[in-house]
C-alpha cells in the first residue's frame, strides 16, 4: 500500500467517522464511493466488505460518545437491531452474487433516492418519552420490526450501516426526537455493519489493513463529528438538507461510472 493510498484511506475514514457522529448515519453510504475512487481499491465487493467493517468499529465508537449523553433508546435500538441483523445476513448473501459493476450502479441509484427521500421528508409531531414497554409493544413492535428488517436487506446488499434509512425509520416508527434517533441509529449501524462484515469476511472480501487505516481516521473524525453536532444543533435541517445533495451528486457519479 502506497503512502497516498493510506493518506486517502485515513482522510476517508476520517469522513466517515465525523458524518456518523454528526448525524447519525450517512457515513456509510460514502464509504463505498471512498474506497473506490478516492483510496483506488479495485474490487467493489471488496470495497463493501472493508467499507461495513470500517464503517461498524466507526459507528461503535461513536455509539460511545451518545451513550454517555444518554440519547439512546436502548430497547427500540436492541428490537430494530434484532429484525436488521435477520435482513442483513440474507441481503449480503445477495449482494455477493451480484456483478460488481452492476452492484455499484444499483448502489448510486440508492444513493441518489435516499437524497431524495432526506429532501423531501416532513416532520412528525415528536414522542420525547416514548420507550418500548410491556404497555406500547402492541403500538410499536408492528412497526420497529418490519422497517428493520427492510433496512437490514438494504444494508446487506449494498454494504451499508444503513444509518441514512434507520434514523429516519425510527423516527416514522416511534415518533422520537431526531437526536434520539441518531444515537439510538448507531447500535443498529454497529450491528448490521457487523453482520454484513462477517459475511464478505468469511467470503475473503475484508482488506484488514485498510481496515485499520479507517478506523483510526474514523475515530478522529466522530470526535469532531459529535462536538460540532452539538453546536450546531439548531441547524441539523440545513446539514441534512446539504448532506442530502452531496449523497445524490456522489449517487449520480457512482451510477454512471456503474454503467
Amino acid at each position: 500500500m502506497t503512502s497516498a493510498m493510506i493518506a486517502a484511506a485515513l482522510a476517508s475514514g476520517g469522513l466517515i467517522g465525523a458524518v456518523l457522529g454528526l448525524v447519525g448515519g450517512g457515513g456509510s453510504i460514502l464509504a463505498v464511493p471512498l474506497l473506490v475512487y478516492v483510496v483506488g481499491v479495485g474490487s467493489a465487493h471488496a470495497a463493501i466488505g472493508t467499507a461495513a467493517v470500517a464503517v461498524a468499529a466507526n459507528a461503535a465508537f461513536s455509539l460511545i460518545g451518545h451513550a454517555r449523553a444518554g440519547t439512546v433508546k436502548w430497547p427500540c435500538a436492541l428490537v430494530f437491531a434484532v429484525a436488521g441483523v435477520a435482513g442483513a445476513a440474507i441481503g449480503a448473501e445477495i449482494g455477493k452474487a451480484v456483478d460488481g459493476q452492476r452492484l455499484l450502479m444499483l448502489f448510486g441509484l440508492l444513493m441518489i433516492g435516499v437524497g431524495l427521500s432526506m429532501l423531501r421528508t416532513k416532520r412528525s409531531a415528536e414522542a420525547p418519552d416514548v420507550r418500548l414497554s410491556r404497555a406500547t409493544a402492541s403500538r410499536l413492535l408492528p412497526r420497529l420490526v418490519p422497517i428493520g428488517l427492510g433496512v437490514g436487506l438494504a444494508a446487506g446488499f449494498f454494504g451499508i450501516g444503513g444509518g441514512f434509512l434507520i434514523v429516519p425509520g425510527l423516527m416514522m416508527a416511534t415518533a422520537m426526537p431526531l437526536k434520539n434517533a441518531v444515537g439510538t441509529s448507531l447500535v443498529v449501524v454497529t450491528a448490521l455493519g457487523l453482520t454484513t462484515a462477517a459475511s464478505y469476511a468469511l467470503s475473503g472480501f475484508v482488506d484488514w489493513l485498510l481496515v485499520g487505516i479507517m478506523i483510526v481516521g474514523g475515530a478522529a473524525g466522530a470526535v469532531i463529528g459529535i462536538a460540532v453536532g452539538r453546536r450546531m444543533a439548531a441547524r441539523k435541517g440545513l446539514l441534512e438538507r446539504l448532506f442530502a445533495v452531496t449523497v445524490m451528486a456522489v449517487g449520480t457519479y457512482v451510477a454512471l461510472r456503474g454503467v
